[in-house]
């Protein structure tokens, strides 16, 4: 069957996608004999269309599903998209302040619902996108982050760490965002390098008589004077020799005239300003630990609002942050205590997704206790059992882990999981129960109680936070395959013991999956959290390869952002050139780990790639080839009138399948498409299609010259394939061939 002479990929890709969906090929198989191999797709955000970062993950991820569905596996490759909390919050914020409005103008359920509504609006465009990217994936299993059964799940896992006593809540200085009122993990938090001022500052000595006396004082540097209507102390290093004699004495705080001790902490930099640091545990996360360790008490002066606090003062209280800098410091000149002011340049905390400055603030948040989950995540990787491409990333991985904190999973927005916690109403003191449920009056509830445990009388509430995103996709691999088919895959016999009382065909088949691909700049936020909770709630790894991929930047290697104007959009790249040639574009030249250069002109050398390939397809059918067999290299070493130049091409074929398959199985993808690039080019169009040509001519040469054209064109569509799936299953359609695959998807990848 002829080629038409021009390649039109608009008119091919959806007609060949609609064709890999009625074959059945994408769907996976629980119950078969092969050895299976499984992604889960780490999920797109529900929040706005894709961008060419997750154009990189389609592709890596669907060349290593393809390659070894190709190779006889029973590939699953689960879909899914993100609910992503906070972030999709923050997105659909930014829709409602084009209309004039903000999320306070709506209840919290109102809210919810219309974000709901704005996520599966763009659930659907992510699915069709992924399928214009050739994503081979199984859509019988697509799953969302809040559907019903992944939400169940994420409960039980939730209350068996509070069982365990792995989740509690404290009273901790937190990253606190006032723009957005909510509270962020660390990794949500950005340092922003400024040019600032420090401040030195006079606090009187108490004398005998209790007056404030500008002559005797220690000076205390700081950036933020705001803050020191909360100061509870003065810190010094107990080995500087400037202050030994002060330490144990009193000063009187400045503005406020109240009385705090001079104290020595080896935590105090004696480099730092004048040596002596002022102590404000409500806004300063070491001033926090200095006071735990002194038994000072915390007074909070700025609220989650950004606003002063009636602690602060009535001539300050209800001042904005900078605000009350501003009359601070000019109080203080009034009355001579500002000693000097020097430039100063530091580092300040800014939320990842608005830039305000984040706000140290003591809060009661719900935490886990990390440490003990980071102790098995850090074992399996040092063993081995996980493995990290590149290898370097496990260096990285495991001092993070080594140096871990406790993971506030609490956050105080509308959109996510509603935490399973709930507060006794009761403010009864003489309740009959536990000190300690009497204490703190919350308990965790997979359902509604029907009866308060605590006092027995009251209607409990729910709390109103909502689970870190990262708590419920760090379930992921294994939410997604218990959940998968629903309660009808659930069975009986469970292999696996997880802290589940029940499993599922999915689950016992594909679990752990083989391997995790996604960018280098999540490991911290996902993977190693995927790990953490992989290990609690399943004893096992939940992937054997970690495969982190680079950041998107354009030609001049410039990080793509919109206020650069440098961002390319995928589908736009698609409409113009093709799938194929996009992929191909995201993959050549680009190492494992390595940041992927894009560019219009990188594309359009793919899409020349492409033509190449239809123009060779055309020359081989034109000539109307017999029909052979898919492996006809027993044929080949039967034939006594090979020429040189068929010597010289079957060699190069298969030393080129040899090279291929073992850079696909080291994850060098970028390697084995450019061996698979030189040898059609150069070694099939070049050298062997023109030599052919001559060859034609000689009836003698005729016919085994046509079986070896077609020979090798069929294998090199079969080696292009998981990178250029579009054309190269267009071409096989056409191909004479016998014991005819349905789809090239499923043909046998080549034999060396």
């Amino acid at each position: 069957m002829e080629l038409p002479k021009v390649y039109n990929p608009k008119e091919v890709e959806g007609k060949i996608y609609k064709l890999w969906e009625k074959s059945g090929f994408l769907k996976a198989n629980p119950k078969s004999k092969k050895p299976p191999f499984c992604i889960i797709m780490p999920p797109p955000n529900a929040n706005g269309p894709l961008h060419i970062g997750n154009a990189v993950f389609v592709t890596l991820q669907d060349i290593m599903i393809r390659y070894q569905r190709m190779r006889g596996k029973e590939v699953l490759w689960l879909p899914g998209v993100d609910h992503a909390g906070f972030e999709t919050q923050v997105v659909f914020e930014k829709e409602l302040k084009k209309k004039g409005k903000s999320r306070f103008h709506y209840s919290p359920k109102e809210l919810y619902q219309m974000i709901w509504k704005f996520c599966q609006k763009y659930k659907k465009i992510i699915e069709n996108q992924l399928k214009r990217l050739g994503a081979s994936c199984d859509w019988s299993r697509e799953k969302f982050t809040l559907d019903k059964n992944i939400i169940e799940i994420v409960y039980q896992t939730f209350k068996k760490l509070y069982d365990d006593k792995l989740v509690y809540r404290g009273e901790r200085i937190i990253n606190w965002c006032p723009y957005h009122r909510t509270s962020l993990s660390d990794l949500e938090v950005k340092h922003k390098n400024i040019k600032g001022k420090l401040w030195f500052i006079r606090y009187p000595l108490k004398t005998t008589n209790s007056k404030l006396q500008t002559t005797n004082y220690i000076k205390v540097a700081t950036t933020r004077p705001e803050t020191m209507l909360g100061d509870v102390a003065v810190a010094v290093n107990p080995k500087d020799t400037r202050y030994k004699n002060l330490v144990g004495k009193k000063v009187l705080l400045p503005l406020v005239g109240r009385e705090i001790p001079i104290i020595a902490d080896k935590r105090v930099d004696m480099e730092f300003g004048s040596g002596a640091v002022k102590v404000t545990p409500a806004h300063d996360p070491l001033d926090f630990e200095i006071a735990l360790t002194h038994k000072l008490k915390a007074i909070q002066v700025i609220g989650k609002e950004g606003k002063m606090t009636e602690m602060a003062g009535k001539n300050y209280a209800g001042l904005r942050i900078l605000e009350c800098r501003k009359k601070i410091l000019e109080d203080l000149k009034n009355k001579g205590l500002l000693e000097k002011v020097e430039d100063y340049q530091y580092s300040i905390a800014v939320c990842y997704k608005c830039g305000t400055p984040i706000e140290p603030l003591i809060s009661k948040q719900w935490f886990i206790k990390i440490k003990p989950l980071a102790k098995k995540a850090i074992k399996v990787v040092e063993e081995g059992k996980i493995k990290f491409i590149p290898e370097h990333y496990k260096k990285i991985y495991l001092h993070w882990m080594k140096n871990i904190h406790d993971w506030n999973i609490s956050r105080q927005i509308v959109w996510g999981i509603k935490m399973p916690v709930w507060q006794c109403q009761n403010k009864n003191s003489n309740l009959k129960s536990q000190k300690s449920k009497i204490k703190n009056r919350y308990f965790v509830s997979l359902k509604k109680p029907r009866k308060c445990p605590v006092c027995g009388k009251c209607v409990p509430k729910q709390i109103e936070d909502t689970f870190d995103t990262w708590f419920s996709s760090g379930q992921w691999p294994f939410t997604t395959l218990l959940a998968s088919g629903g309660s009808k895959s659930k069975v009986k016999s469970q292999k696996s013991k997880t802290i589940f009382n029940y499993t599922s065909e999915d689950f016992e088949y594909f679990y752990p999956t083989s391997v995790m691909e996604t960018a280098w700049d999540i490991l911290f936020f996902w993977v190693a959290r995927m790990i953490m909770l992989g290990l609690y709630c399943t004893g096992k790894v939940p992937f054997k390869y970690v495969f982190l991929h680079g950041l998107v930047r354009d030609k001049d290697r410039q990080k793509m952002s919109k206020s650069k104007g440098n961002v390319i959009d995928p589908l736009g790249v698609v409409e113009l050139y093709g799938a194929d040639a996009l992929r191909g574009a995201l993959v050549f030249g680009t190492g494992p780990g390595k940041d992927v250069i894009i560019s219009e002109e990188k594309v359009i050398g793919q899409r020349k790639f492409t033509n190449k390939i239809w123009n060779a397809a055309r020359f081989v059918l034109s000539n109307k080839p017999p029909r052979i067999n898919a492996n006809l290299t027993r044929e080949f070493t039967r034939m006594k009138n090979l020429t040189k130049a068929d010597k010289e091409i079957i060699n190069a074929l298969r030393a080129t399948i040899k090279s291929v398959t073992k850079d696909l199985d080291k994850f060098q993808f970028h390697n084995a498409l450019q061996k698979v690039y030189r040898f059609f080019w150069y070694n099939f169009c070049d050298f062997y299609i023109e030599q052919s040509k001559e060859q034609l001519q000689n009836p003698k040469l005729k016919t085994h010259t046509l079986k070896i054209l077609l020979y090798i064109l069929l294998n090199s569509i079969k080696l292009l394939h998981p990178f250029i799936p579009f054309i190269t299953e267009e071409i096989y359609q056409r191909l004479p061939l016998k014991n005819k695959k349905k789809c090239l998807m499923v043909e046998e990848w080549p034999n060396p």
